[in-house]
């Protein structure tokens, strides 16, 4: 029996904007038994998880990255006081009362100086040289993301007692290793003693669990645990609230008056954007939803009024069309020709275990007669290591890989007459060379393989000709 109740899942970035996070989701014009009925999972205030554990995009040291170095340097300490001050500032900028100020500050030194007693006793331990602490960095690495939620959902409950609403920090990042439970049971004992008619959870997006939630799903733990509360409860529909809206293309690159919200779209689409990295859900966690059958809407935090973008597992387009044109700036086309693979099996499966045993994600791959090739977000040293390995097991055969681009047209059913044609035509006006093209029969994309350079023009020029024209005829029209 599907509940009464919502399951919402608020970013770093919306988790950052507190003002506005309070104003249009938290409370948004609610009054009494309005505000309950909904469960909030959160994410670490933006930027906090870099400081714990490394910068997700440049790479730069946080917390983690310096402990794990264990070179003698103890850096690491420094990069944890630097997290106190920035929950400290992050605090002070959010409480009126002092008295919750005090209380949230609390809260982080607690946490903090617990964090910096176990990593001290490790540390020491390192230090005699005849231990390995390589099963130890893991769980490190799980207590310090999980810091980072435990902070925000703490501090969002606090503000929430503070307007008078009754709202419970609900803790999953803590565990004791004689008694880690599945993430399923972890969430079910922790929400069963709560009434969500006169009760608000504000549960961490991290949760301490069997297997670990960094190791199993990286950065996209939070989606995980959204989306499993979500199903465990039966929930009549899961929110998660972004930055942004759902558009048919980044606005950054085609412009914002000519990027469309998508309204509605499937689960389909959902899984072709995360293959992509472009994710509007963690593809786990989408899994999960749609075998449940419950709805996904995607909403921009900062635009109260709009209703967002619906995500359903059986919708499709009333009339085939492109949705959404987006892309890979940088993937590395790993070719592998070998000319007496005609007739012969296991070269395929042979490359997979290279690729799965390097961790290295496949966003596509074709094939001929003689040559396999996969298309690969990867960094150039991991491309490196596979090659040698491959090399190593077929000396005979000719194995290269280059830089490319990929750029994807989306649609629930993209089926349209001449869709093909019309792209080719419109990278062609724009002068743009097409390396290579996949087509799948079940109608729901097309990649365009192009030069890493001519990626931004590809995506405007095919958004131009696939979304834009076609929304101005169907206006006229109209």
């Amino acid at each position: 029996m599907t509940g009464t109740h919502s399951v919402e899942k608020i970013g770093g970035t919306s988790m950052a904007a507190t003002a506005t996070l309070f104003d249009n989701v938290l409370i948004a014009g609610r009054t009494g038994s309005e505000l309950y009925n909904r469960i909030f999972v959160v994410s670490a205030y933006a930027g906090m998880t870099d400081l714990l554990l490394e910068h997700k995009k440049s790479g730069a040291p946080g917390v983690y990255a310096r402990f794990a170095v264990g070179n003698g340097d103890d850096g690491w300490r420094g990069a944890l006081e630097d997290v106190r001050k920035a929950m400290h500032k992050r605090n002070a900028e959010m409480f009126a009362r002092a008295s919750s100020c005090s209380e949230a500050d609390r809260f982080v030194d607690s946490r903090i100086d617990a964090l910096r007693a176990c990593l001290d006793d490790l540390h020491r331990l390192r230090n005699h040289r005849r231990f390995c602490l390589k099963e130890q960095l893991v769980t490190v690495r799980e207590m310090l993301a999980g810091f980072g939620e435990a902070h925000s959902a703490h501090s969002t409950a606090l503000l929430l007692r503070d307007r008078g609403i009754n709202a419970v920090f609900v803790d999953l990042t803590q565990c004791d290793q004689n008694d880690i439970d599945t993430l399923d049971v972890r969430i079910l004992k922790a929400l069963e003693p709560i009434d969500l008619r006169t009760q608000m959870p504000i549960v961490t997006g991290y949760a301490g669990c069997e297997g670990g939630m960094v190791r199993r799903y990286a950065r996209g733990y939070s989606e995980m645990t959204f989306s499993r509360i979500a199903v465990l409860s039966k929930a009549r529909e899961a929110i998660i609230h972004k930055e942004f809206h759902l558009s048919s293309a980044d606005p950054k690159l085609v412009g914002i008056e000519c990027a469309q919200k998508i309204g509605r779209t499937n689960y389909d689409v959902a899984d072709q954007l995360a293959n992509l990295g472009m994710e509007a859900i963690h593809p786990r966690a989408g899994r999960g939803l749609r075998q449940a059958q419950i709805p996904l809407r995607v909403r921009n935090t900062f635009d109260r009024q709009d209703e967002g973008t619906l995500i359903c597992g059986d919708y499709v387009s009333s009339t085939p069309r492109v949705e959404i044109v987006t892309g890979i700036q940088t993937v590395h086309a790993l070719q592998f020709f070998e000319q007496d693979m005609v007739g012969e099996k296991g070269y395929d499966a042979a490359i997979l275990d290279v690729l799965t045993r390097h961790r290295v994600w496949i966003v596509s791959k074709s094939s001929n007669a003689n040559t396999i090739t996969h298309y690969l977000s990867a960094s150039p040293e991991a491309v490196a290591r596979v090659i040698a390995d491959l090399e190593e097991r077929y000396p005979g055969a000719a194995i290269s890989s280059q830089t490319a681009a990929m750029v994807s047209v989306i649609g629930s059913d993209i089926s349209e007459p001449g869709l093909v044609p019309r792209a080719l035509n419109a990278l062609a006006d724009a002068g743009i060379v097409m390396i290579a093209m996949q087509h799948q029969i079940r109608n729901v994309d097309v990649q365009f393989i192009v030069d890493c350079d001519d990626y931004a023009r590809a995506i405007t020029a095919l958004h131009a000709a696939l979304v834009e024209r076609r929304s101005g005829a169907h206006q006229a029209a109209a």
